[in-house]
């Protein structure tokens, strides 16, 4: 036995990861960065109400999420099931049954049949308890075991998968209403700029001062800003019911404000050490739980070629009369004890074997790429959150110098000391410079989201030390 037992012995595959010291894309003094790790409910950094009842909502009520904790009730109940192996099974048999042999029917001679005490019907009752026990010996019940409790347990970091995602998808979307309003607002301010100014053409028309290329040329402009109107509409209506849907709402009973995106306060967030990552992502800690059960697995098909022990027995009363039922000469037992050894199983067993450290591979692997990937995601994170930070204040400057300049040619146009080519061109300048802030704006906002998202949602708060009385 202890032979055989050596062939359990499993390697437990090593990752073999290069966990980096730092992210390269962080510059913040790790002890002032501290104060800045994510917290439990990132999403209030953003200092808006609106986006936090709309989360929490969703937390409680999303379809999602309630489908994912459903499979983590599933996967409990399949470890329970599974760990019922690990106990002897006990039954309670009762029976009773009355026979009557045929009166016709002899034993060769053509003469009815009569018992020894001259009854054709006979009764018989019973009641008895019977128990059947496999011996763990090599651990394969207790490795199966393992197997679907780290199932269960990957099935527990899965569902706060899905509640990040679903927290990030609530956050973008609300993010893209409040940036399609506020390009809705520019699109009608420009639109009325663009017919103020064709309203001062069409007076120098009417003076002699201007041609009707000039009226046809704003009024291209006029018409191209009301274009931009209805699709921005749409976009809105578009994020609103999308948002209706996070919460598990329908669209009409989803009351969505919005507002716009200069509200929405930028909250700082610092990424912490590349080590701790491994133990807040949760698909990273759920593709180690899968490894885990893949491990257990081996070992329970590696144990299937080994012999299994069954220990039986029953005992209990049985008679033909109910008053003797319980008396000691009708005690009845039995007890046996069995060991089957696997000889030819046409290659199950060895194959069940493979299969098993090819899923273990498997699981290896996508534990490696779920870290990587982990640390991939960070680091582009803090590098769209200084871009668009930059994109942000450079494009700000932009639209500062393209109003100023709107501004005067619209002054000149009115004393008529301009040409309207360059009124158009400050008209378009401006108009694209604004649309363009409101995205970068949001690019912004979203980079941030992306950027809790790949820290796994929020952090707990470290314990603090106890500090000495004599330290203080």
């Amino acid at each position: 036995m202890l032979g055989l037992g050596g062939c359990l012995l499993s390697d437990k595959p090593e990752p073999g990861l290069d966990i980096p010291a730092r992210y390269g894309a962080s510059s913040a003094n790790p002890r002032i960065a501290e104060a800045a790790l994510p917290k439990l409910d990132w999403w209030r950094g953003f200092r808006s109400g609106e986006l936090t009842t709309i989360i929490e909502t969703a937390r409680e009520a999303n379809l999602d999420i309630a489908a994912a904790i459903a499979r983590i009730v599933q996967a409990d109940a399949q470890s329970r099931i599974v760990g019922a192996a690990l106990l002897p099974v006990v039954n309670l048999n009762g029976g009773a049954s009355r026979s009557q042999a045929s009166k016709t029917t002899g034993l060769g001679n053509g003469q009815p049949f009569v018992d020894s005490t001259g009854f054709r019907v006979s009764n018989s009752l019973s009641a008895t308890l019977s128990a059947s026990y496999e011996i763990d010996f090599w651990g394969k019940n207790r490795a199966t075991l393992r197997a679907l409790e780290q199932t269960a347990v990957a099935s527990r970091f899965d569902s706060e998968v899905v509640t990040l995602s679903t927290v990030a998808t609530a956050a973008n979307s609300y993010f893209q209403v409040l940036a399609a309003q506020d390009r809705l607002r520019a699109a009608r301010n420009n639109l009325a700029a663009a017919e103020r100014v064709l309203g001062l053409i069409r007076q120098r028309l009417n003076a002699g001062t201007a041609s009707e290329l000039e009226v046809s040329q704003q009024e291209s402009l006029v018409a191209t800003q009301r274009a931009a109107i209805p699709p921005l509409e749409q976009t809105v209506a578009q994020f609103r019911n999308a948002l209706a849907v996070l919460m598990a709402r329908p669209p009409q009973l989803a009351s969505i404000r919005g507002g716009s995106l200069n509200s929405i306060n930028v909250p700082r967030v610092t990424p912490g050490l590349p080590s701790e990552l491994l133990a807040q992502r949760p698909d990273i800690r759920e593709a180690e739980a899968l490894l885990a059960a893949a491990n257990a697995n081996v070992e329970n098909a590696r144990a299937q070629l080994l012999p299994s022990i069954v220990l039986t027995g029953d005992g209990g009363y049985q008679s033909s009369v109910f008053k003797l039922l319980m008396r000691p000469e009708s005690v009845v037992f039995s007890a046996a004890a069995g060991l089957t050894q696997p000889i030819f199983e046409g290659g199950r067993l060895a194959g069940n074997v493979d299969l098993q450290k090819g899923r273990q591979d498997e699981l290896l692997q996508n534990y490696r790429r779920a870290v990587i990937a982990s640390f991939s995601d960070v680091e582009t994170s803090l590098s769209a959150i200084r871009t668009t930070t930059q994109r942000e204040q450079l494009q700000r400057a932009v639209v500062s110098a393209s109003q100023r300049a709107f501004d005067i040619s619209e002054q000149r146009l009115r004393e008529g000391t301009i040409d309207l080519i360059t009124v158009l061109q400050t008209q378009q300048s401006l108009f694209t410079a604004q649309d363009a802030l409101i995205q970068a704006r949001l690019a912004r906002l979203q980079a941030v989201v992306s950027l809790y998202q790949a820290l796994g949602g929020g952090w707990a708060p470290k314990p603090q030390l106890a500090e000495a009385p004599d330290a203080r």
